[in-house]
C-alpha cells in the first residue's frame, strides 16, 4: 500500500499538471453499506451499523451500493482498512468479490490516509498555493482555520444530507473555481470525490473526520 509521502507526491503531481485525481477511503460504514443484502443480511447490518444514517445512508439500497462500487472501481487511489476486524478487512474482500472489483488492480493506500497526510506534515504543503474547495458540515470552520494558515479557500459547501444530495453538491461544486476539494461528507464522499475528479477534472480528497478533529482542536494544523 502506498505511503503518505507517495500519495502526497501523486496529489502534488496531479495539481501541478492540472490533472484529475481522486482519493477515496473505505471504512466500516462504506463496507457495511456495500455488504447489506449482498454478503450480509440487511437486518444484521442495521444492528452492526446504527450510525449509517448519520454517515449519509438512511438505508442501503441497490442504487447506493452500485454507485459506491462504481466509484471505488473508478477512483485513482482507494484507502482500505488495515484492521482485520470483522467489519473492516473481514468485509473488504467478500464485498470486493461480490461486486466484481479486482482489488489487485486498484492503487491502494490506508483508509486513514487523511490522518497520515496530516500527521506526516504533508497536508499544508500540498495545499499551499492551491485553490481549495471545502465540502461538509465543518466546511466554514475548517475554512477559517485554513485561511489562518495561509491556505486559499475559494469555496465552501455546507452539510451534505445523504446520497440524495449528491447532485446538488456537484452542481454547486461546478460553480466554484478550485484546484482541490477536501470532502468531509460521510459515505457519500466516496462518490463525490470520484465525480469531482471524473466530471470536473479536479483533485478530490476524502477528508473524513479529520475536519472535525481540526475544528475542535483535538488535532492541530
Amino acid at each position: 500500500m502506498a505511503s503518505p509521502h507517495e500519495v502526497a507526491d501523486q496529489i502534488r503531481g496531479a495539481l501541478d499538471a492540472q490533472r484529475p485525481l481522486s482519493v477515496v477511503r473505505l471504512g466500516d460504514g462504506e463496507l457495511l453499506t456495500l455488504a447489506a443484502d449482498t454478503v450480509l443480511p440487511g437486518e444484521q447490518v442495521q444492528e452492526l451499523a446504527p450510525f449509517l444514517p448519520y454517515a449519509g445512508v438512511q438505508r442501503s439500497v441497490p442504487e447506493i451500493r452500485a454507485a459506491l462500487a462504481e466509484a471505488i472501481q473508478g477512483a485513482d487511489w482507494v484507502g482500505v482498512p488495515i484492521s482485520r476486524a470483522p467489519t473492516f478487512q473481514g468485509l473488504l474482500f467478500p464485498v470486493m468479490r461480490h461486486f466484481g472489483i479486482d482489488w489487485s488492480r486498484l492503487k491502494l493506500t490506508s483508509s486513514t490516509i487523511n490522518y497520515s497526510l496530516h500527521q506526516s506534515g504533508l497536508l499544508l504543503p500540498v495545499l499551499h498555493g492551491r485553490r481549495v474547495l471545502l465540502i461538509g458540515s465543518q466546511a466554514s470552520e475548517l475554512g477559517a482555520l485554513l485561511l489562518s494558515r495561509g491556505i486559499q479557500v475559494t469555496g465552501i459547501i455546507g452539510s451534505v444530507t445523504g446520497f440524495m444530495d449528491i447532485p446538488r453538491v456537484m452542481q454547486e461544486a461546478a460553480a466554484h473555481a478550485f484546484d482541490i476539494a477536501l470532502v468531509a461528507a460521510g459515505i457519500p464522499a466516496v462518490v463525490l470525490c470520484r465525480r469531482i475528479a471524473g466530471e470536473l477534472g479536479r483533485v478530490a480528497l476524502d477528508f473524513g473526520h479529520l475536519a472535525d478533529k481540526l475544528v475542535t482542536g483535538e488535532l492541530h494544523l
